[in-house]
């Protein structure tokens, strides 16, 4: 009974997250392909504005503190989930007549992808934060891994889902068919956060929402909040090693993200069908990745850092495969590779999110939440500048054929993520835990004698 009930919760804050994945995915595997590819727009300026919302993502540590402190309604997590996923999905109406813009060349449009972007950054940012602390607060350390492995599988269901929706409305780009897909997005996104948030969080006393007040006051002001976190990484080898090691570990995976489907239509010409499976062969991996790891981790005691080790040197290896079929011309080779990476990942997010819901400290949940999904956000957003960069540096400008390029690109990463993986051996969570609550309160009151 106790496993059903767990299992129950499990599924609902999986549910929780599928709008955020839909979003994520129609953006990495559609948006992208259709303003390169078929409209022609400059490939660094698509990656870069897609990756824009990443750079916002420092925004998580102020949203995770403010949360903590500001309940509306006596809820700390779920109205902020709810009103950042409303905001967030309604980007997407505007952004099929942006991607023509794109391919245009036009300025005008340009600034209003920066804005909806801008937007949509902010508003994930508070979703992102509030999504992992209400998972962290409501499971217990031995549920985590399980829980994780759930929760994680919904969002790359999402986006399996999403692919095999955009393939059938949308197998060759239309403007029509594009905009009819995108339109889906605000009600599959808010009916999921809806049903999963629904009786999950408890609501907090009236006794409780004075004794968080009652905190130390330096983060009612949002650049102070920032400045704390900043201030923690200097102070802590644990907390600055452990942000690095996710910012490095995220542009590891995510180095291939947003040109992935146009290596396979500049090397392989292959449809924008074809190209849409990528993320379906993918995310089966992940799926198997995770739920298994997910399961094992629920009754055998391993080691987190060991499960994310392994992971990130699979996805290594499927880099190296993507890299030799691109160097190679075998198309043969994307479908193992892929599916290997995806296992990898999904290895990875079991091992490397558990320990960041174990590298956090008692009454500041948030704020380390806040401080570990800023660095995955950077290192997103560096990986989709990157990219760009190096699709227009390299193919765009003629200097090497896209084979060779994309050889070097897919080479690049997995080193990236064979050197995150080096970071990791360093971090530890029982040294992290001696950063006390005395320890930040000391913080507190250096930071205050600072201003």
């Amino acid at each position: 009974m106790k496993f059903l009930g767990l299992a129950f919760r499990a599924g609902r804050l999986a549910l929780m997250r599928f709008g955020a994945g839909w979003m994520f995915a129609l953006l990495t595997f559609n948006f992208n392909r259709i303003a390169i590819h078929e409209l022609g727009a400059i490939a660094l300026v698509v990656t870069s504005l897609i990756g824009l919302h990443h750079f916002l993502s420092f925004f998580q540590v102020i949203w995770g503190r403010f949360a903590d402190r500001h309940p509306l309604f006596g809820y700390r997590r779920s109205p902020y989930i709810l009103i950042s996923s409303l905001v967030a999905s309604l980007v997407f109406l505007a952004l099929p007549s942006v991607a023509i813009g794109l391919g245009d060349r036009s300025p005008l449009a340009m600034l209003a992808a920066a804005g909806l972007l801008f937007v949509f950054g902010i508003a994930m940012a508070a979703n992102g934060t509030s999504s992992n602390s209400l998972v962290a607060e409501v499971t217990t350390p031995k549920e985590r891994g399980g829980v994780i492995a759930v929760v994680w599988t919904f969002v790359i269901l999402s986006g399996i889902v999403s692919a095999g929706v955009a393939k059938s409305i949308m197998p060759e780009y239309s403007p029509e068919r594009m905009q009819f897909l995108y339109n889906l997005t605000p009600a599959v996104v808010m009916t999921a956060a809806v049903l999963g948030l629904i009786g999950m969080e408890r609501r907090i006393s009236r006794e409780e929402h004075q004794a968080l007040m009652a905190e130390p006051r330096l983060e009612t002001a949002p650049m102070n909040t920032l400045r704390l976190g900043i201030q923690l990484m200097r102070t802590n080898s644990q907390v600055r090693g452990f942000f690095a090691f996710v910012l490095l570990s995220i542009m590891g995976i995510f180095l291939q993200d947003a040109i992935l489907e146009v290596f396979g239509a500049e090397v392989f010409n292959m449809t924008v069908a074809e190209t849409t499976s990528f993320q379906q062969m993918w995310g089966g991996g992940v799926l198997l990745g995770m739920l298994g790891m997910g399961i094992l981790s629920m009754f055998l005691p391993l080691s987190k850092k060991l499960i994310a080790s392994i992971g990130g040197l699979s996805i290594a290896f499927g880099l190296g495969g993507l890299a030799v079929s691109s160097f190679t011309l075998q198309q043969g080779l994307i479908v193992p590779a892929l599916f290997v990476m995806g296992i990898g990942t999904g290895l990875f997010n079991v091992g490397a999110l558990s320990m960041m819901m174990e590298m956090t400290v008692d009454g500041f949940v948030g704020l380390y939440m806040g401080l570990w999904g800023m660095a995955q956000g950077l290192g997103n957003g560096f990986a989709n500048i990157f990219s760009g960069g190096l699709h227009t540096g390299l193919i765009e400008s003629n200097l090497l054929s896209p084979a060779t390029a994309y050889t070097l690109i897919f080479g690049l990463e997995a080193l990236v993520m064979v050197v995150a993986i080096g970071v990791l051996r360093s971090i530890s969570v029982q040294r992290f835990k001696g950063l006390t609550t005395q320890d930040l309160g000391r913080t507190l009151a250096l930071d205050t004698a600072g201003d």
